[in-house]
């Protein structure tokens, strides 16, 4: 979002504002953050209307597109000025309810476009580099290894890796049975690949981290416990930095990553739905604009002109 300075003296609007935002809070209950947001944008057009010689409340969808159009050609960005438009909307629509005005200046504003933003995802052989980086001669290295094999070969979230149960793991048919978001439960296939490590490091690095310890949790820390998300996020980065990859990562990048290739090479998109555990085909449909290259390699396999 550009920057907006706030201006010197409260314009003569943040009355209504501070009203509006402390009803926000109440019926929402929104965080500080939020709030403070919300301040800003609305402080920001009060002080530009007011010098436009024009009250707050008086404000008409002239005047908001007027702004609008100004913090473009400042350099905002869609989805900065999208949600500079939400907070006005937000604004002027509890004063509508509250009488304050006659009709909504927002009503007939339009949202720009903000796109939809497409999920990281590493090269396979990214992928390939990052799985070879732990040191496997050591058990928490092992672990580490195990873990990565499983993530990329199952799409899971990392939430879903570190809370693992040895109940919820089927060595015997290469499957792990999660239970994500709203209580959905999903058997996703491992591989061969990812079993045979999963097994070896059930063999030979989980009895050395247990310590003769119970704990019912597949991925052990040094102390046998169970891991945490974060704890699990600072190791993919090590590692990433051992393989050499520079690219921008997030906890979800081997589960985007496992997605994109899985269409990359063939697989029906309700299948990845089913693997990934979305509700809604919609979700999974983002991954289709990061599979480009398979749509290239198929057209120009069987365009005539290809």
């Amino acid at each position: 979002m550009v920057a907006v300075p706030e201006p010197a003296a409260e314009p003569a609007g943040a009355g209504r504002i501070e009203a509006f935002l402390d009803a926000l809070w109440l019926e929402r209950g929104l965080s500080e953050s939020t709030l403070r947001a919300y301040r800003t944008d609305l402080l920001a057009f009060a002080a530009w209307q007011e010098r436009r010689g024009g009250a707050l409340e008086a404000a008409d969808r002239a005047a908001v597109l007027g702004y609008l159009a100004e913090r473009v050609q400042a350099g905002a960005r869609p989805r900065s000025t999208a949600r500079l438009l939400s907070s006005l909307r937000r604004f002027y629509g509890w004063l509508l309810r509250e009488g304050g005005i006659s009709s909504d200046p927002t009503a007939d504003v339009q949202s720009p476009r903000t796109g939809q933003s497409l999920p990281a995802a590493l090269t396979e052989s990214d992928v390939e580099a990052l799985l070879a980086a732990p040191e496997i001669d050591d058990p928490v290295g092992l672990r580490d290894r195990a873990m990565l094999e499983v993530l990329y070969a199952s799409g899971l979230r990392v939430s879903e890796l570190v809370a693992l149960t040895l109940s919820q793991v089927n060595t015997r048919q290469g499957v792990v049975r999660i239970v994500g978001k709203g209580n959905r439960e999903r058997l996703v296939p491992l591989g061969e690949t990812a079993l045979d490590w999963m097994e070896r490091y059930q063999r030979e690095a989980r009895p050395v981290l247990l310590r003769r310890r119970l704990c019912d949790t597949v991925f052990l820390t040094a102390r046998g416990a169970g891991m945490t998300r974060q704890a699990f996020w600072y190791r993919i980065r090590r590692h990433a930095v051992t393989a050499g990859i520079t690219k921008p990562l997030s906890p979800h990048t081997l589960r985007h990553s496992f997605a994109t290739h899985l269409l990359n090479h063939g697989a029906d998109l309700r299948v990845v739905q089913l693997l990934l555990g979305h509700s809604d085909l919609s979700t999974t449909q983002i991954y289709t604009h990061v599979a480009r290259q398979r749509l290239q390699d198929l057209h120009a396999a069987h365009h005539p002109r290809g």
